[in-house]
């Protein structure tokens, strides 16, 4: 079962000129994929994909459809909106991967570094601290 928070919905362009047939084709392309949903938009050319975040990142999945001959939108505004999709997918799912915070370990150090002597702890002599 996948949480909800795991689940990510992204509109992708494809190259213009992509024809109705090809952005089907492309649709059913991921849809055979695991945790993966996606239907051509109201347009030519825009699919509308729904994945799980911890299976798929939008990245993996626009490779899957470059080995396939199916091209993406190359406009800078798409190109953007992509790269910053490609960047919050990496984080997110670096997230998912963080271990639950260990606060023990951290209560220890902090015992520790209380009870450790501060200070100067050089070993100099007096008298040769006054010399110098």
């Amino acid at each position: 079962m996948t949480d909800l928070n795991d689940t990510r919905q992204r509109d992708l362009a494809l190259a213009p000129g992509t024809t109705a047939e090809q952005t089907a084709r492309a649709a059913a392309l991921l849809d055979e994929l695991p945790g993966v949903s996606s239907m051509p938009g109201p347009e030519d050319g825009v699919l509308h994909i729904r994945y799980v975040l911890s299976a798929y990142t939008l990245a993996e999945l626009e490779a899957l459809l470059a080995t396939h001959g199916i091209g993406l939108d190359q406009r800078v505004s798409q190109k953007l909106k992509r790269t910053v999709a490609h960047y919050a997918d990496d984080v997110e799912r670096d997230n998912l991967d963080l271990p639950e915070h260990n606060v023990k370990a951290r209560d220890v150090y902090a015992t520790l570094w209380t009870r450790h002597p501060h200070g100067d702890n050089d070993d100099t002599p007096d008298e040769l601290r006054r010399y110098l």
